[in-house]
C-alpha cells in the first residue's frame, strides 16, 4: 500500500481529506435539531455520515491497490446487479421524497442510481480501451455500448428521479464526446438520438403519458419567495433566508436559525444555505474554489494517464462531480429547477459519499498507474 500511496496525487488526497472533515462537520450542525426530535441524539445523523465515509475509505484503499484492468472480468456483473437492483426499486422499492429508488436493509438506505453513475464511467472506460485494440469496428459495436446508460436513463427516469438520470446523460455525453469515433460516425449518433428522443416525447403526448401534476411543478422556481407557502417556493426562499442571514462571515458554527425546522432538508440538498448562514459567504467562494481545484486535478490526472482507459476515468468522475455540483447550488439558488441532488463531500448520505469516494479512489489509481508506466518508460 505504500507504493501505490506514494504515488497518488497529494493535493487531490489532501483537499479530499479537508472537504470530508468540514463536511461532516457541517452535517452534525445542519441535522443536530431534527436528529434529536427524530431519534433523540443530536448527533444522530453525524454519526451515521462518519461510518459511511469509513466505508468509503475502506473501499477506496481497496481500489488504489487493485490495477484497473482487473474490473474487467467482473463489469458486467455490476452492469447486471446495478441494473437489477434498479428494476428492483421500481417494483418494490420505497418512497423516500416522492422518488421510489431506495432499498432499505437493516435501517440503512441504498440508492442503486448512485452506483450506476460509477458502473457507467467504468465500463465506458474498459470498453473503449479494448475497442482501441480493434482495427476494424463495425457500427454496431461502436453502437452497442451506448445502450448501458439508455437503460440506466430509462430506469432512473421512471422513478422518477430527474436529477440522477441529468447527471446520468450528462457523464454519457461527455465521454461519448471524448472517444475517439470519426466525426461521421459520431454526426449519425448524435442525429439518430436526437430522432429517438423527439420520437419519444411525441409517444407521450399522443399518449398522454407525460409528467405528473407534482413532476411539472418542479418547474415552477423562479421567484420563490412570491410563493412561501406553497411547496415549490418554501425550500428554496428558505435557502435564500439563510444565505442572506450568514453575510460575509456567518452567525457561527451551530448558531444556525434555518435548520430549526424551516428548512426539511437542511443536511443534504440545503446543506450549502446553512454552510453559508453559519460560516459566510468568504467561506462558501472558498469552498467553490476548492471544488474547482478538486476538479481540475482530476482533469490533469486524466490528461497525463498513458491510455484512453484512465482519461476516460478522470474525465467521467470529473464531469459527475462537477455536475452535482452545478444541479445542487443551480437548485438551491433557484436559477434551475430544485432536484435533490446532493452536494459532494457535504450533503448527509450513505450512497452518495460511498460512491463519491469510490470514484475519487479510481482517479488515484490512474494516477498510480500513470506513474508507474512512466517510471518503467524512463528505465527502458
Amino acid at each position: 500500500m505504500r507504493k501505490a500511496f506514494n504515488k497518488v496525487d497529494k493535493p487531490l488526497l489532501i483537499l479530499t481529506i479537508i472537504c470530508l472533515i468540514f463536511g461532516v462537520m457541517m452535517v452534525g450542525s445542519a441535522s443536530s435539531l431534527k436528529a434529536y426530535m427524530t431519534f433523540g441524539d443530536s448527533y444522530y445523523y453525524f454519526k451515521r455520515q462518519l461510518l459511511f465515509i469509513a466505508i468509503g475509505l475502506i473501499a477506496s484503499i481497496i481500489i488504489i491497490k487493485t490495477p484497473i484492468r482487473k474490473y474487467k472480468n467482473i463489469i458486467y456483473v455490476v452492469l447486471a446487479g446495478v441494473t437489477a437492483a434498479l428494476i428492483y426499486v421500481l417494483v418494490s422499492g420505497k418512497i423516500s421524497n416522492g422518488v421510489t429508488g431506495w432499498l432499505f436493509i437493516g435501517g440503512f438506505g441504498i440508492q442503486p442510481s448512485e452506483f450506476a453513475k460509477t458502473a457507467l464511467i467504468l465500463f465506458f472506460a474498459l470498453t473503449f480501451e479494448r475497442y482501441m485494440r480493434i482495427k476494424n469496428i463495425s457500427n454496431v459495436q461502436k453502437v452497442l455500448p451506448f445502450i448501458v446508460p439508455i437503460v440506466f436513463i430509462f430506469l432512473v427516469f421512471e422513478q422518477p428521479d430527474f436529477g440522477t438520470m441529468m447527471i446520468l446523460v450528462g457523464i454519457t455525453v461527455a465521454i461519448f464526446f471524448m472517444v475517439p469515433y470519426d466525426k461521421k460516425t459520431k454526426f449519425m449518433m448524435v442525429l439518430f438520438t436526437i430522432i429517438s428522443v423527439l420520437i419519444l416525447a411525441l409517444v407521450m403526448v399522443i399518449s398522454g403519458k407525460g409528467l405528473s401534476d407534482s413532476q411539472m411543478s418542479r418547474f415552477n422556481f423562479k421567484d420563490p419567495c412570491t410563493r412561501y407557502r406553497e411547496s415549490t417556493g418554501y425550500q428554496v426562499c428558505n435557502g435564500y433566508i439563510a444565505i442572506n442571514s450568514g453575510g460575509l462571515f456567518g452567525s457561527g458554527y451551530g448558531n444556525s436559525k434555518q435548520k430549526y425546522l424551516y428548512l426539511p432538508e437542511a443536511h443534504t440538498d440545503f446543506i450549502f444555505a446553512i454552510i453559508i448562514e453559519e460560516m459566510g459567504l468568504i467561506v462558501g467562494i472558498i469552498m467553490l474554489l476548492a471544488y474547482f481545484i478538486i476538479i481540475w486535478r482530476i482533469i490533469m490526472i486524466g490528461k497525463k494517464s498513458y491510455n484512453l482507459q484512465g482519461s476516460i476515468i478522470c474525465y467521467g468522475v470529473a464531469v459527475y462531480i462537477a455536475l452535482h455540483i452545478i444541479v445542487n447550488l443551480g437548485g438551491v439558488l433557484g436559477v434551475i429547477p430544485l432536484t435533490g441532488v446532493p452536494l459532494p463531500f457535504y450533503s448527509y448520505g450513505g450512497s452518495f459519499m460511498i460512491n463519491l469516494l469510490i470514484c475519487l479512489a479510481l482517479v488515484q489509481r490512474v494516477s498510480v498507474e500513470s506513474k508507474i508506466f512512466e517510471q518503467k518508460h524512463l528505465v527502458r
